[in-house]
């Protein structure tokens, strides 16, 4: 298929999901890492040729001042907040990984996103925890997306992915993506998450996704809408 369409979440049962979409995009990884019976229970209720990605685990990406740390309940260790997100070089975003990949195996994923939050921008730092990560990661059998929401210059942007082979993930309303062997794109809806796409919008996505092999995912509270005119 040239594209692959489907949610971010599931926005109606699972069932009925299945019945409709190959793909959807995991939302629960990225706030409190579930248990792996759930993956391969969600493996087995999905049918034949049907597409799991995932947001990777927050520990990961985002510091423990994030508000998404308090919504999902997660408590930290004391003394050891400064050890979490930011691609920091520690064990504990290191387990945090090992976490993320164990369940992406079991649920046959082949993409995993890496969100990150508008905190994290372009600083050497930055760059050297991104690399250090990627580079102990080493080839996997996934395919890594990185959507950098902080500021980051294009050329640091595609250097890195070309650099560490990160699909580029975007929002292709904001902006359209520098590098990678597909395309992802994450549809937001606007900053409150609610926009409708009119039927002239959908048609100018067509002529964004083009030829290239892409994913496209809708994460807004009109999703149901959208993919109906899509």
């Amino acid at each position: 298929m040239r594209f692959k369409l489907g949610c971010c979440g599931f926005p109606c049962g699972m069932k009925e999901y299945f019945s409709q979409f190959k793909l959807v995009e995991v939302q629960q990884t990225f706030y409190k890492m579930p248990k792996l019976d759930t993956a391969l229970r969600w493996r087995q209720q999905a049918p034949p040729g049907f597409e799991f990605s995932l947001k990777a685990w927050q520990l990961i990406t985002h510091p423990s001042a994030s508000p998404t740390y308090r919504k999902a309940g997660v408590k930290l260790p004391p003394g050891k907040e400064d050890y979490y997100g930011f691609f920091r070089p520690s064990s504990e975003v290191h387990q945090a990984w090992e976490e993320t990949q164990k369940f992406a195996r079991v649920l046959g994923a082949r993409v995993i996103v890496f969100q990150c939050p508008p905190s994290f921008g372009e600083n050497r730092r930055n760059v050297s925890n991104m690399v250090r990560f990627f580079q102990s990661v080493g080839r996997t059998q996934f395919l890594f997306a990185w959507e950098p929401r902080g500021e980051w210059s294009e050329q640091t942007i595609k250097d890195l992915c070309c650099e560490l082979g990160l699909i580029h993930c975007v929002d292709p309303f904001d902006r359209m993506p520098l590098y990678g062997q597909y395309q992802y794109f994450r549809l937001h809806g606007g900053t409150r998450y609610r926009h409708h796409y009119s039927k002239e919008e959908l048609e100018h996505l067509k002529d964004m996704v083009g030829d290239k092999q892409s994913y496209v995912l809708f994460n807004n509270i009109n999703v149901a809408y959208n993919l109906l005119v899509f």
